[in-house]
């Protein structure tokens, strides 16, 4: 297990996964040592995939995935032992923060904003829903009396924090729009262009700035090439799937078959 515990930490190695990846290998050992089950903490769409590329690796390990509905972003992962016949309990709970919504105009960067300013590590918060007047949180559930207590501004505005019940979550129902496209190659930036609806120019602009990431790690390099399943995802824009790669037409370019969530 050794071997294979060193092999998936230098897969990552020089990613945005290099720090998650050896605290998930250590969950996933704790799992199959105990033979029992492992909770991670809230997990972003990559460290989930991590999390599955290290309980295949290893071994001796089944994982589920839950976020407290259907449809979550971030999801806590249970490293379940083969021998382990429960069910994972995920302990997540939510936390509803009120607001005059006539007065303040609250988003879901506000909230997150005032949660990190009480020095709340990432993990222990799952999706933040926002509307006009209230958030719902999902929260790691031994976290409830600290953010009924202190969470009492966002933004500047005074907000009313209860205890909320996952019931009141309606799961998740995104829009999805096809685009049938051709593109000079698979570059990230032609894909990009193309999905998001820009230049290629523009595509480029924002990989420098860091706005688009590719299955969920900031891309470095317009150039980069992506392949079908790939997902990409823009700040403000929402994410694309790279559903079909059909093949050269006939003056060369490639046809691409575009799956675009709003």
């Amino acid at each position: 297990m050794q071997d294979a515990r060193e092999k998936i930490i230098r897969y990552y190695k020089g990613t945005e996964g290099e720090a998650a990846v050896v605290k998930l290998v250590d969950f996933a050992t704790q799992a199959i040592k105990s033979r029992k089950c492992k909770l991670t903490g809230f997990l972003s769409p990559f460290e989930q995939e991590m999390a599955g590329v290290i309980a295949n690796s290893l071994g001796e390990l089944n994982v589920d995935f839950y976020g407290g509905y259907r449809g979550a972003e971030r999801q806590r992962v249970a490293f379940c032992h083969d021998d382990f016949k429960g069910t994972p309990n995920f302990e997540i709970a939510v936390i509803k923060a009120e607001w005059n919504g006539e007065f303040a105009r609250l988003g879901h960067r506000d909230v997150l904003g005032s949660i990190m300013s009480l020095g709340v590590d990432r993990e222990y918060i799952g999706d933040i829903i926002a509307t006009k007047d209230f958030a719902r949180l999902l929260v790691d559930k031994k976290m409830c009396d600290y953010f009924t207590v202190n969470l009492t501004q966002i933004g500047g505005t005074t907000v009313k924090t209860s205890v909320d019940e996952l019931e009141n979550i309606s799961p998740k129902e995104e829009r999805t729009k096809e685009i049938k496209s051709t593109v000079a190659s698979l570059r990230v930036d032609s894909i990009a262009a193309a999905g998001f609806g820009m230049s290629r120019s523009k595509a480029a602009q924002e990989i420098s700035a860091e706005k688009i990431k590719l299955n969920w790690q900031t891309v470095k390099n317009a150039s980069q090439s992506v392949k079908e399943g790939d997902v990409l995802s823009m700040r403000g824009r929402g994410r694309l799937e790279v559903a079909e790669v059909r093949g050269q037409t006939k003056k060369g370019r490639v046809g691409v078959l575009l799956k675009r969530f709003f």
